[in-house]
C-alpha cells in the first residue's frame, strides 16, 4: 500500500515537471531571457530527479531477496544522493551562463510571456511540492522527500525569476534578468547541500535519531523483570525502514518457547511505536549467581532487577 502511494506521488511529479519544462524551454528560448531558461534547466534537472524517484521507490518497494536480505530500502537514499549532485550541477551551469551574459551583453525580447510561465510555476509546483511533502512524511520516503525539497526550490526560484521579469518590465534594466540567475543559482546550491547530507549519511549506516533509539530503550525497559538486562543496541536506517538489533539476556531457566514469546511481544511493540522496523533480539541465558532467582516463566515480575543496567 505504501509503495503504491509512494509511486503515484512520484509520478504526479514527472507529469509536472514535463509540462513545465517544455513551457519555460519554450518561452525561454523565444524571448532570450537566460534566468528563464535557467529556470528550464531546473526543472530538466528536477524531472530528471523526479524520473529517479519514481524509478527508486518502486525498487526500494520490493520485499527481500536472496541477493537483498536486508531488502532494497537504500536505493531510496541512493537516488537522493544523486538528485543532490545533480542539483548542484545544474546549479554551476546557471551561473556559468548568467555570467557570460552580463560579460557579453543582455538582449531581451518582451519578458511578458516569460512573467506568465514563471507564475504558473510558481503555483504549479507550490501545490505538487506540499504534496509531495505530505506523502513523504505519511511513507518515510527519502526519496519522495528529496524530490518535494527539489520542487520547494523551484518554488523559491521561479518566484525570484518572476520578480526579476517584472523588475526588467518596470525600469528596462536588463542586467537584472542574468544577475536573478546567479541569486537562483545560489538558492539552488544551498539546497544541494541539505539534499546531499540528508541522503549520503544513512548510506553510512548512521545510527536513528535519539528520540526513536529512546522510544525502543523505554519500550524493553517496560518489560524489565521478564529478563535480565540488554545491552548492545544499535540500530540504522535504509530509506524508509528502520533497523534495530540487541542483546537480550533472560533467566537461564527460561524456556525457548517464553523467550520467543518474549521477543515477539517486545518486537510487536516497538514495531507498533516505530514504523517500518525490523528488529533482531540476540538472546542470551544470565549466569545465574543469583541464589534466590527461580525465575522460569515469562511473567512481569522477577527477581533480577538489581543486575540491569540503565538502560537510558
Amino acid at each position: 500500500m505504501a509503495g503504491n502511494s509512494k509511486s503515484s506521488a512520484a509520478a504526479v511529479s514527472v507529469a509536472s515537471n514535463t509540462i513545465l519544462v517544455v513551457l519555460k524551454l519554450v518561452v525561454g528560448l523565444s524571448i532570450g531571457s537566460v534566468s528563464v531558461i535557467s529556470e528550464a534547466i531546473h526543472s530538466s534537472n528536477d524531472l530528471l530527479a523526479a524520473v529517479i524517484a519514481f524509478l527508486s521507490v518502486r525498487f526500494a518497494g520490493k520485499p527481500a531477496d536472496q541477493e537483498h536480505p536486508y531488502g532494497h530500502g537504500k536505493m531510496e537514499n541512493v537516488s537522493g544522493t544523486i538528485e543532490a549532485v545533480l542539483i548542484f550541477l545544474a546549479a554551476l551551469w546557471i551561473i556559468y551562463e548568467a555570467v557570460t551574459k552580463i560579460l557579453h551583453g543582455v538582449e531581451l525580447q518582451s519578458v511578458d510571456l516569460g512573467i506568465g510561465v514563471m507564475a504558473l510555476s510558481t503555483v504549479a509546483n507550490t501545490f505538487v511540492s506540499a504534496y509531495l511533502y505530505r506523502r513523504a512524511r505519511e511513507t518515510e520516503s527519502v526519496a519522495l522527500e528529496a524530490d518535494a525539497a527539489h520542487l520547494r526550490t523551484d518554488v523559491i526560484t521561479s518566484l525570484g525569476v518572476f520578480l526579476g521579469l517584472v523588475l526588467v518590465r518596470v525600469t528596462g534594466w536588463k542586467v537584472l534578468d542574468p544577475a536573478v540567475a546567479i541569486g537562483t543559482a545560489l538558492v539552488i546550491i544551498r539546497t544541494a547541500y541539505a539534499m546531499t547530507r540528508r541522503s549520503f549519511v544513512d548510506l553510512l549506516d548512521r545510527r536513528l535519531p535519539d528520540e526513536e533509539e529512546s522510544t525502543a530503550r523505554r519500550i524493553i525497559s517496560e518489560h524489565y523483570g521478564d529478563f535480565v538486562e540488554f545491552h548492545d543496541l544499535r540500530s540504522r536506517r535504509a530509506g524508509s525502514e528502520r533497523h534495530i538489533d540487541l542483546h537480550l539476556v533472560v533467566p537461564a531457566k527460561t524456556t525457548v518457547e517464553e523467550a520467543h514469546r518474549l521477543c515477539d511481544h517486545l518486537e510487536d511493540e516497538i514495531g507498533a511505536q516505530l514504523r517500518n522496523t525490523s528488529i533482531t533480539i540476540h538472546l542470551e541465558p544470565c549466569h545465574g549467581q543469583c541464589e534466590d532467582c527461580d525465575s522460569t516463566r515469562y511473567t512481569t515480575e522477577g527477581p533480577c532487577r538489581q543486575e540491569t543496567e540503565d538502560p537510558l
